[in-house]
């Protein structure tokens, strides 16, 4: 595959995402952001102010691993900028790359082996984030073993600096993060798997929310979060390690 093919298929796959995220309303008009690693130097990013909804896969916009606009003839080495506000020079078709890039080139600068990051705003998680409460227990089975602890951030300004701030740390361990009151952040090989993550979080979101108002949350006994660590941890193969929820986190059991 040619680079031109290898990029128009990526352009495509960005595109599918984001109808997917619209149409399970995890994102809004233009909220949120996809984005997925070309070569190993340059990104493939949604850009700002444009309906994920209505993209298209000409509107993607091309940038290095520091956020400069690689596709522009006219000028290559424009900054990411703040949501469209003067301070980037527009790529090819007059398109910006959000200033929520910051996250995603944090995330690829932390984690070499994530070829894709997905941030949306399900309502739910969001919800849950407001209400204080954790997705970090250990309570279903699948989201342990596909997702491992999904723990939540501290609050950063959206498009601001905080936010790479904020993941910074926690994104080395953990394939999924929610942003207090800013929704989530999933990565993958793929942005299709990313997605399928950002699902995963919502879902396990969503069975939380109606456990709460049937009574009060069950966690995994013990032996069986320990169990199904294992597991994950060899599905992750060498690379990386699952030693098991950090409690530290969480503080919903007795800890392991």
């Amino acid at each position: 595959m040619s680079q031109i093919e290898e990029q128009r298929a990526l352009r495509r796959q960005v595109v599918q995402v984001c109808r997917l995220l619209y149409a399970k309303n995890m994102i809004f008009a233009s909220d949120g952001n996809v984005s997925v690693r070309w070569g190993t130097d340059y990104v493939i990013a949604t850009p700002s102010g444009v309906h994920k909804g209505l993209l298209r896969p000409d509107d993607l916009v091309v940038t290095d691993l520091d956020g400069r606009i690689v596709s522009d003839r006219q000028n290559p080495d424009p900054k990411v900028g703040d949501e469209g506000r003067g301070k980037t020079t527009a790529s090819q078709g007059g398109l910006l790359p959000s200033a929520e890039l910051r996250l995603h080139l944090e995330v690829y600068r932390q984690r070499p082996d994530v070829r894709a990051v997905v941030h949306a705003h399900p309502p739910i998680t969001t919800a849950l984030t407001v209400a204080g409460v954790s997705l970090a227990p250990c309570i279903l089975p699948e989201t342990l073993v596909t997702l491992g602890q999904i723990v939540t951030t501290a609050y950063a300004t959206p498009s601001s600096e905080q936010g790479p701030q904020v993941i910074r740390e926690l994104i080395r361990d953990h394939d999924a993060l929610v942003l207090d009151r800013h929704g989530a952040v999933t990565v993958g090989p793929t942005p299709l798997k990313a997605y399928m993550r950002m699902e995963k979080v919502e879902n396990t979101a969503q069975v939380i929310q109606i456990a709460l108002t049937l009574g009060r949350l069950q966690t995994l006994p013990v032996a069986e979060v320990r169990k199904l660590s294992a597991i994950r941890n060899e599905m992750l193969g060498p690379e990386r390690v699952f030693a098991g929820p950090d409690c530290r986190l969480c503080g919903a059991c007795e800890g392991l």
